[in-house]
């Protein structure tokens, strides 16, 4: 037997899908790789990298979808299907929207896929796929169960290993599809496991992917300290209330920690109440002054990331975050425009209020373009704060501002893997603000591979 596991593109530019030339390893399929039985064949196809060849025999397409590759996501479903080729779909879109999911799909699986893999790939061997797969919580996530990463090599990713720690967030932020997805729950990794899998690997650059790696601050402290002897450099997704826990800090650093995507959100105290980011509502009532010097006296190169566009935003107020990120010369920031993703509580709200566009389901809109903003804002129009979104991320990444933020002497300057690391990723997401700015979703045309692979008769006959 053979499985297919494909990783999803976004959309495309123009006439032909969109070339990612900064992808990361698809974390997840190569733990669904792990998952599955070493009788069975697994190959792995990026369509951010590759054609998919839909020619290729086998017996079972496993999908991940998320809500800004679902259109993509159902395209490639249905070119499978109308093969005669059984397909499996899973991800967070898919719990989020199980029933859309099923009209593309011969079988779907809702939440984390340790607790019924299994059961699937039996029911696969006889030939009685189900029609969905309501999997359990999973107390310890990927016990047991390493990632295979040999479906990764040859493929032109980011020199950068993906693992994880932890999953989910305790936090409960009404635009946060995550909270959703893990009803608010934050579940931990094996330390042990986490070090072992550090040391079945060849880099020294790590990314965990967690939504917050000190959601549980003790068991963060265990993963620190165990860190600290393998002499690695990583990086990962942190709430800023990690900066009250000095013994935590001491840790973090201590075991290689370059920096943190933190939620900065919005400089607005409203703002904050507004979203019910309540962890960020001490820090933000001195406009983060005391956050930012902890960070500096820590080293830490800081990603801020925001969201642009509540009920409480202006485009003056937009344009001051900007200043702000600029002003404090974080590392990198994103200006993120808010999405009302399904089954959150801020769909539901403006839902009930009409300010929806795109009929609500902007995923799948063939008008939508990725970047621009799918709700009627409060205090000014759509095309407004898809605008001031774009200038923020322009401005904010723009050669000038690159090098003025260089010269920050305790974090982008602290030592050379600082000083390298800014110098070589700032320019990739200076990049990608041009390229992905406007992009459809999906590809909508027909017969792409056929296209790919003219004059070729055996479409895989080159792989």
């Amino acid at each position: 037997m053979k499985i297919t596991l494909i990783k999803p593109n976004i959309g495309r530019r123009e006439h032909s899908l969109y070339v990612d030339n900064a992808s990361m390893e698809p974390l997840q399929l190569g733990i669904l790789a792990g998952l599955t039985p070493p009788d069975i064949e697994v190959v792995m196809y990026d369509d951010r990298l590759e054609p998919i060849p839909y020619s290729e025999p086998t017996d079972l397409v496993a999908i991940t979808v998320e809500t800004f590759t679902a259109r993509r996501s159902y395209e490639i479903a249905d070119e499978y299907r109308n093969r005669g080729v059984k397909v499996l779909m899973g991800g967070i879109h898919v719990k989020l929207l199980p029933e859309e999911v099923k009209e593309h799909a011969d079988s779907i699986m809702i939440g984390d896929a340790e607790s019924k893999w299994a059961d699937m790939i039996e029911d696969l061997r006889v030939g009685a796929l189900k029609p969905e797969y309501i999997c359990e919580s999973v107390a310890i996530p990927q016990k047991g169960i390493k990632t295979r990463r040999d479906i990764f090599e040859g493929k032109k990713y980011m020199p950068i290993t993906l693992l994880q720690f932890s999953r989910g967030c305790r936090f409960n932020c009404k635009y946060c599809a995550s909270s959703v997805y893990f009803e608010q729950h934050h579940y931990t990794r094996d330390v042990d496991e986490v070090i072992d899998e550090i040391k079945h690997q060849k880099r020294k650059l790590l990314f965990f992917v967690d939504d917050n790696i000190v959601a549980n601050k003790e068991k963060a402290k265990e993963l620190f300290r165990a860190l600290i002897p393998l002499k690695i450099w990583w990086v990962s997704q942190g709430s800023i209330d990690m900066l009250d826990d000095e013994e935590l800090m001491k840790l973090m650093v201590k075991s290689g920690c370059l920096g943190l995507v933190i939620g900065f959100e919005s400089i607005k105290p409203e703002s904050i109440d507004n979203m019910k980011k309540g962890v960020n509502k001490k820090f933000v009532n001195d406009n983060y002054k005391e956050a930012i010097e902890k960070l500096r006296h820590y080293g830490l190169q800081t990603w801020a990331a925001f969201t642009i566009g509540h009920d409480t935003d202006t485009l003056e107020s937009i344009r001051a975050t900007y200043e702000f990120a600029r002003r404090n010369k974080f590392t990198f920031a994103a200006y993120n425009v808010l999405m009302p993703y399904p089954g959150t509580p801020l769909y539901d709200e403006l839902k009930a209020q009409g300010r929806l566009l795109y009929d609500g389901k902007w995923w799948v809109h063939e008008q939508y373009r990725f970047n621009y903003a799918a709700f009627i804002p409060k205090n000014m129009t759509a095309d407004e704060l898809s605008e001031a979104g774009f200038n923020c991320r322009r401005d904010f990444n723009s050669l000038g501002s690159v090098l003025y933020r260089l010269f920050e002497p305790r974090t982008n300057l602290r030592n050379p893997v600082r000083f390298f690391t800014y110098l070589i990723y700032n320019p990739v997401f200076r990049r990608e603000v041009y390229e992905k700015q406007g992009m459809t979703f999906g590809c909508q045309e027909k017969d792409e591979e056929e296209k790919r692979n003219e004059g070729n008769p055996d479409p895989a006959g080159d792989r």
